[in-house]
């Protein structure tokens, strides 16, 4: 077989010049295919197709392979995955400032969120049912209830814990402090809160910033809270963690909380939130006459103290009911 009988298709001009140069040559051909149709002709075309079916057809499968292919088989093809939506991380605070109200001399922070699927951490049910659990616990004091609700406190622990953060439950922030629970810090400013001036509390002094979280529900029922803070880094994240409700009247220090603040007292109220084996002298001295200080005593077994400064040189002491702090200890870190 020559060059151009192999050239697969062939040219327009080749097979019109075949036409025009022999009709008879064609009719020849053509009469010589028909003689050409024998019994030979059809055997070897016949084998021709059979050989090619062969190369195309699969070869069988050994018994291995028919047991893979049958379990293939039987497999369930897999579901296809859901598909879920992405939507950006909505902020849990707005970035503009948050409008406020003042209340007396309380400054109050409302909270705002642009978003229209804010987390359920943030609800305020959540916190509802959280204050409903420590009203039945005994907490009877309506603003002091009223302040637990308003504050956020899945921002004030860690995002590991913030699921935990509505239990009534201490949780750990570092360090070694935790962030004590709803309703101990609910009691302990009530019973602040039961002085002879009707509840005022103008001001009010903190011992153990923590994370901020006490204060800033002080913030709710006190004209001005002082709270001092032994280790640097709680110093810090307080800050960090009150800084986004913007609460106007709260004063964090930095130091030995066993001093006080004499410079700014005195204290229509002290709150302890670590316990000694007594309280110290110099917090005494910072009480205002009628005034109240509430404060963990004791070792391994620790009780809330109430004591009540009657006048210049004496004071009261009651004991209110068990409780369970990390110590009391003097110094900064």
């Amino acid at each position: 077989m020559n060059d151009k009988q192999s050239r697969f298709p062939l040219s327009l001009s080749s097979v019109v010049d075949k036409k025009k140069n022999g009709a008879a040559s064609a009719k020849t051909v053509a009469n010589g295919a028909r003689a050409q149709a024998t019994t030979q002709t059809a055997a070897k075309n016949a084998a021709l197709s059979s050989q090619r079916a062969e190369r195309g057809a699969p070869k069988p499968l050994n018994p291995v392979q028919q047991g893979l292919s049958q379990a293939l088989r039987s497999q369930p093809s897999p579901l296809p995955a859901a598909s879920r939506p992405q939507t950006p991380a909505q902020p849990l605070l707005s970035a503009a400032p948050a409008p406020r109200t003042a209340v007396g001399n309380v400054m109050t922070v409302t909270q705002t969120n642009n978003s229209s699927h804010a987390s359920p951490l943030a609800s305020e049910a959540v916190r509802r049912a959280m204050v409903a659990r420590v009203a039945k616990q005994g907490v009877a004091d309506a603003k002091v209830l009223a302040a637990l609700e308003a504050v956020p406190r899945h921002m004030f622990v860690e995002p590991g814990l913030a699921s935990q953060a509505y239990i009534d439950a201490s949780l750990p922030i570092g360090h070694h402090q935790t962030i004590s629970q709803p309703y101990i810090v609910a009691r302990m400013i009530e019973i602040m809160r039961q002085n002879r001036h009707g509840g005022r509390l103008d001001r009010v002094l903190e011992i153990g910033t923590g994370c901020g979280y006490q204060a800033a529900v002080l913030s709710r029922v006190a004209g001005e809270v002082y709270s001092i803070e032994r280790i640097k880094p709680l110093h810090e994240l307080a800050k960090n963690n009150l800084r986004p409700l913007r609460i106007a009247n709260i004063r964090l220090h930095y130091g030995d909380g066993m001093l006080g603040l004499p410079q700014v007292a005195p204290f229509d109220g002290i709150i302890l939130a670590a316990a000694g084996l007594e309280v110290p002298q110099a917090l005494l001295e910072q009480l205002a006459v009628g005034g109240r200080l509430v404060a963990p005593v004791g070792a391994r077994q620790q009780v809330l103290e109430l004591i009540e400064r009657v006048d210049r040189y004496e004071w009261r002491r009651t004991t209110m009911e068990q409780c369970h702090f990390v110590p009391l200890r003097p110094g900064t870190v």
